[in-house]
């Protein structure tokens, strides 16, 4: 598949979990993949394995990227964290990091990207939201809201950018096979006062009509869509990839 070949991608959180799956979704097409993630090895192991290259950067830094230019086709916002915990105990310095790697970065690189997506009249910008995008659940207050901003953050883009050829979409996916949410499940269990082994069934899977996790590959594989030619009248758009959750 060559479908990218000529283009160049930018992937944040791209070492891991869905991240990873997308590099290599847009690797498989023939793009050229940065890997961007603060944890080096793992950037440099993925970026080596799709012969792409690796930008070691820590999204918690925002200031960092206040001047930055970022001269990419395709841009990625995938990079996250979760932390599960009731409002009135919730930590305003963990609140202030979410939305900062979530909402704040994803805002600070769409704005480097979009000057050279502009000059070629070609890009997309593809961010990797959540069901939670789109509805609510308790104890997560940061990650929902952070999400929420995303949404909105992306029809903008799409609304700007769509005169200058740039697509801006969302990917909304219920719980993924991922480290994130396997660090998750302690967490849920203490949280909603239930055993570790009934979280997955019980808070996961509970009002999914598809009674499975989700596996990268499959969002990797609706974000190679979303880049390719075929998606071109394709923007300010929610795809999700629940299972049926936000169906109800």
């Amino acid at each position: 598949m060559t479908r990218l070949h000529g283009r160049h991608a930018v992937v944040t959180g791209g070492a891991s979990g869905i991240g990873r799956a997308v590099v290599e979704a847009l690797a498989g097409a023939g793009a050229r993949v940065t890997v961007a993630d603060r944890d080096a090895a793992a950037a440099e192991e993925v970026a080596a394995s799709v012969g792409g290259s690796a930008w070691v950067v820590d999204l918690d830094d925002t200031r960092a990227l206040d001047d930055l230019e970022l001269d990419c086709d395709i841009l990625v916002n995938n990079a996250g964290l979760q932390v599960v915990t009731p409002i009135h105990e919730y930590d305003p310095d963990t609140f202030r990091r979410i939305h900062r790697i979530m909402l704040e970065a994803p805002f600070l690189l769409v704005r480097a990207a979009l000057p050279a997506m502009y000059e070629r009249g070609w890009g997309r910008v593809i961010n990797i939201s959540s069901a939670h995008g789109l509805r609510a659940s308790a104890f997560k207050v940061a990650y929902v809201s952070a999400k929420h901003g995303l949404e909105g953050l992306s029809k903008v883009t799409a609304l700007e950018g769509g005169p200058h050829g740039v697509t801006s979409n969302c990917i909304n996916p219920a719980y993924v096979r991922t480290p994130l949410v396997e660090k998750q499940i302690a967490d849920q269990a203490r949280t909603h006062g239930i055993p570790e082994s009934e979280v997955v069934e019980r808070i996961m899977l509970g009002g999914v009509a598809v009674k499975r996790l989700i596996e990268p590959r499959e969002v990797g594989s609706l974000a190679l869509w979303l880049a390719s030619e075929d998606a071109g009248m394709v923007t300010g758009a929610s795809y999700t990839m629940d299972g049926g959750w936000t169906a109800r």
